[in-house]
Parts: C-alpha cells; structure tokens; sequence
C-alpha cells in the first residue's frame, strides 16, 4: 500500500476512495480499498491505495485524535508512503474541532509541518479563495451550513477557523501563486513551512487541485477534501510505483432498499422526489424514543415493498430538527438512529437484502459499520461511480454486497433510484 487515507466519516471515506480509483481520464486511477473502521488483519497485497472510515467528525476531540493515530499506525505498519486526512469540502467542525487537533496529532507523530489544508472541491462547487470556502457562490456560512445539526459553520475563513483549533500557526498560499503550476506551489509550500505550521492553499478549478497534488507528491502529510486526491494517482503511476486500476465491481442483483439520515437541503430534494414514484416512510423521531417504531417495524416496511426502492428517512427540516434536539438531547437522539439504521441494515441482509443505498454522514457511518461485521470486515472495493463523489461499493465474493454512501447535499433528483439501478449494472 502506498497512499493511505484517514476519513473522519463514511461518506467522505468512499469520496476520497472514488477519486483515487478514477483519477483523471488521462493517467486513470489506482486500485483502492475502503475499510469500516481500523481493520484487524493486513490489507491484500494488490491494494495501492487504502481508505479507512472513521465516525471521528462530531466525536469528543481526544476520541477523534486516538481513533486517527490508531489508523495512521495501521496504515504505515502496511508500508504506506503518504498519508491524507480527509475532511469534508465545507470543513465541518465544532470551534474546538475536530480538524485542528486531529491534523495536529498527525503531523506530530510523522514529524512534519507545512502541512497543506485545501477543502475544495469544485466538481461539487467547493472553492477556497483568499483563504475563504465558497460553496457554488456563497460564502459558506451563507450556504445553509450554519443550520448544520452537529457542526454549523458560521464562519467561511478557514486560516480563522483553523487557528482557533490548534496551537500552532496558519499560512495561506493565494490564488495567483497556484495558477502560476505545481513548481511555484513546491516553492511556495517550502517558504511557507518555515513559519507555518499549516498552510492553506487556494483552489478554484480541478487543474488547480492537480497542480497542488504534483507539488505535494513528497508531502508525507496532506489534508483536505476527497479534490486533495485528484492528482496523487498520477504522481505514483508517472513514477512506475503503480500500475493503472483496471477493477470492475460485479453487478448485484436482489431485493433493494434505501436508508436515509441526512438533513441537508438536496437529501431532502431527492426524497421528495423519490416519493413520488416510490413507497416512502417517515421515521417519527418521539415514537422512536419512545419505543414504539423499532427495526422490525421498519423492515416491515421495506419487505412489504419488494422491488419497489422502498425507503425510510430520518431526515427533516433544520427548525424541526433543532426542536426535537431540544426537547429530547442531540446525542441521544443521534444514538438512537444510528442504532435503528444499524439493526434495520443487519436484519435486512439476513433477509437476502443485496443493494442498500445510504444518505448522510452519521446514518452511513452505522450501516456500515453493521454490514461491515455481518461479513466480517471484507475490504470495500470501489466500482461504478453513481454520481460525482459517490461510488458503489461492493464487500464479498460469492454473495457480494452493495453499498452506496452518500453525503447530505450530493447527488442529483433521482440518485436514490439510479444508485439501486448502478448496483444492478443497468446503467
């Protein structure tokens, strides 16, 4: 193995995977593996790349810290080259963390700084400028990420936000320095290192984000979004360290079912549109509390509805979700869900359940976790690509599963049926 990634969440971990695998159309990607959690015995001998998913976003700080050395320890002990941390593309943290302290963790036990801190990601409209995240044309604290449940942004300079997090000092590398190529952006990222502890660097374009990953082909720490990754195949196949990926996923055919958790805007567009075609279930969080719908009652539903792409949401709106915060306690109720999605997904694949699609960060981080013991903690290999930054994925050989985890605002309209039909290998 030589690039390994830590992902603070399962959604982000299969985004990154997805972007390794694919790499650009005129260099091709390398064979990547995504783990639930930190695996317990080597990773395959063919693997070049190996994602490990954390739920280390909205987990206390020194939690977040210890699960991410025990990854990075994992992942050198496979003899991995260059390590990334892998964030999400609006920089979702509390203002303690749990970016700053987690990054600063890494880059203590590998012995560097001048660490570079780039969350773009402009295929999906995530662009840093003068050191501020834009999401499409807002500022990102004017994008609805400052109604985020668990980490509202309210402040889009992430030099700011960053140093808030951290001991250490920040940099910052301008737009017109990373348009001038990968040579200036080396020279710059070293005059920077000498002060800077970190250094956050512009991006507004994918062929920024390749430049970026040139200059950083040495770095033994790199940290940013799943756009970070962009340019890191390339820099291993021009150097003969790798071959190009040439993996194709299996089609998985069988019953089929959709689970979702996210809040964000676009989760809530695509159910709505869902609904119109498809049996769809609200999950009443108080009943949920309260014991009255349990896992069995859910899968109930989903049987019920065979080939149909049932599906069953948590999902509301901010102001709704903010009262049931309230009344009932965030963690309790995130405790909650996360356990019902985890034992829905366990009873639905002792069912024969082969396709499950998955929205939202903290949902897919406990439905996978949950597939991931049933089989036994199989590596996750990257197939098809559903829609930009979510790929399939498949666990098993002889009864192969498929997962697809989607982060809140990815996706278009119809993504819950198209990811069912990609699974199948009918698109």
């Amino acid at each position: 193995m030589l690039i390994g990634v830590i992902a603070d969440d399962f959604t982000g971990a299969s985004d990154i995977a997805n972007t390794l695998a694919r790499g650009i159309a005129s260099e091709g990607g390398i064979r990547t593996a995504q783990y639930a959690g930190i695996p317990d015995h080597e990773a395959p001998r063919d693997i070049d790349a190996g994602v490990i998913s954390l739920k280390s976003r909205s987990a206390p700080v020194d939690e977040a810290v210890a699960q991410s050395l025990d990854a990075l320890a994992w992942l050198l002990d496979q003899g991995c080259r260059q390590i990334v941390f892998k964030y999400c593309s609006t920089f979702d943290s509390t203002p303690d963390g749990n970016i700053g302290p987690v990054a600063s963790a890494l880059a203590g036990a590998l012995g560097t700084k001048g660490v570079v801190v780039c969350p773009a990601f402009p295929a999906t409209g995530r662009t840093v400028f003068q050191g501020r995240l834009f999401v499409g044309d807002r500022l990102l604290n004017e994008s609805g990420l400052q109604n985020h449940p668990l980490t509202p942004m309210t402040d889009p300079d992430i030099r700011r936000v960053l140093a808030s997090q951290i001991a250490g000092t920040v940099g910052h590398i301008p737009y017109p320095v990373v348009t001038e190529g990968n040579v200036r952006i080396a020279e710059e990222v070293k005059r920077c290192a000498e002060d800077a502890d970190f250094i956050v660097v512009d991006a507004a374009v994918d062929a920024d984000l390749l430049n970026i990953g040139a200059a950083l082909a040495d770095a033994p720490l790199v940290t940013g979004s799943s756009g970070i990754a962009l340019g890191l195949p390339g820099n291993l196949i021009s150097r003969g360290l790798a071959r190009r990926s040439c993996f194709e996923a299996p089609a998985v055919n069988g019953p089929g079912a959709i689970l979702a958790g996210s809040c964000s805007g676009a989760t809530l567009g695509q159910i709505a549109h869902h609904e119109t075609r498809h049996p769809v279930y609200p999950i009443d969080v108080p009943a949920v509390l309260s014991g009255h719908i349990t896992a069995d009652t859910l899968v109930s539903f989903i049987t019920s509805h065979v080939d149909r792409a049932p599906l069953i949401y948590s999902s509301g709106r901010p102001e709704a979700v903010k009262a049931l915060q309230e009344s009932f306690g965030r963690e309790a109720i995130a405790a909650r869900l996360d356990d019902l999605f985890a034992r829905t997904a366990q009873t639905l694949l002792q069912k024969g359940y082969r396709r499950l699609v998955v929205a939202g960060g903290e949902t897919s981080g406990a439905v996978a976790q949950a597939i991931a013991r049933c089989l036994g903690h199989p590596a996750m290999m990257i197939g098809a690509e559903i829609d930009p930054g979510v790929p399939v994925l498949t666990l098993g050989k002889t009864e192969p599963v498929a997962l697809a985890l989607k982060s809140g605002n990815f996706g278009a309209g119809n993504f819950f049926e198209k990811a069912l039909a990609v699974m199948a290998g009918e698109r």
